[in-house]
């Protein structure tokens, strides 16, 4: 059964958005913001190695990289040269290696996302990488703002790299639209408390939140904390059960959200 067009529930005054395979494909991600990082990280590391974010990146991979010594496969990052420890490129190459191995682990540490987030930054402000977004997203959240609706972002990525995405999109700095970011500091998508974190946050009931997203996983969770969900199906998301289908309500563009007349 394909989607149809989804009436907004009565006294919904905030959408909350994931990013990945709701506003944005998951091939930019996957294939693009991602791979950057791996291609990048050492060039960037030896050109930034002296800006004290750099080294604040440094220390706080290698502090994490000491809680991970337990893990199979963990990479350590020795001490700095001015700290006593191994020369410059010595320490480049270890950062280099950890951070390749916590992306295959597909690891969320905040370390490796503060260096993604200062990668990126860079990227976006020189021009060499654009943030795509769906082309029917930016119409439908002007519609609704101007319905009165609050609009938010929750996505796994740190706020900033939020920020940056829609900042520097194929469409221009479309960053004004939303009232606010969360990320992971909020609690992880797939726990009902992190919904209601958002709500008290916001200032408002978690049953005034319509949550649009890709993952059942991360809507059952917002399910379970009593906002409204709408799962979003687009090209490279994963397939929904029969179960799921018949559960959700869906639709495969935000055009189809619809407001009460």
């Amino acid at each position: 059964m394909a989607p149809r067009p989804v009436m907004l529930p009565v006294g919904t005054s905030v959408v909350l958005l994931d990013i990945e395979g709701t506003t944005t494909p998951i091939s930019y991600v996957k294939d693009i913001l991602f791979p950057y990082i791996k291609e990048n990280v050492e060039s960037y590391l030896h050109a930034h190695w002296e800006e004290e974010e750099c080294k604040d990146d440094i220390g706080l991979l290698r502090k994490q990289a000491e809680e991970d010594v337990p893990l199979d496969g963990a990479v350590p990052i020795p001490q700095s040269p001015v700290d006593g420890g191994g020369d410059v490129e010595q320490v480049i190459q270890a950062v280099v290696k950890n951070v390749h191995w916590q992306m295959s682990q597909d690891r969320k540490t905040t370390a490796l996302k503060q260096l993604q987030g200062h990668m990126w930054k860079a990227a976006y402000t020189n021009g060499k990488m654009k943030g795509e977004v769906y082309d029917d997203v930016a119409p439908a959240i002007r519609k609704w703002r101007e319905a009165g609706l609050k609009v938010y972002i929750y996505s796994s990525g740190s706020v900033e790299a939020q920020k940056l995405l829609f900042s520097y999109s194929i469409e221009g700095d479309l960053s004004k639209l939303f009232d606010g970011n969360f990320d992971t500091t909020s609690g992880h998508k797939v726990e009902s408390e992190s919904y209601k974190r958002i709500a008290k946050s916001i200032g408002c009931l978690t049953e005034n939140i319509l949550f649009l997203t890709d993952i059942t996983r991360e809507a059952k969770a917002a399910e379970e904390a009593g906002v409204h969900v709408c799962v979003v199906v687009r090209p490279g998301n994963a397939d929904l059960t029969d179960d799921e289908k018949l559960h959700y309500k869906r639709i495969a563009s935000f055009k189809e959200l619809q407001l009460p007349s």
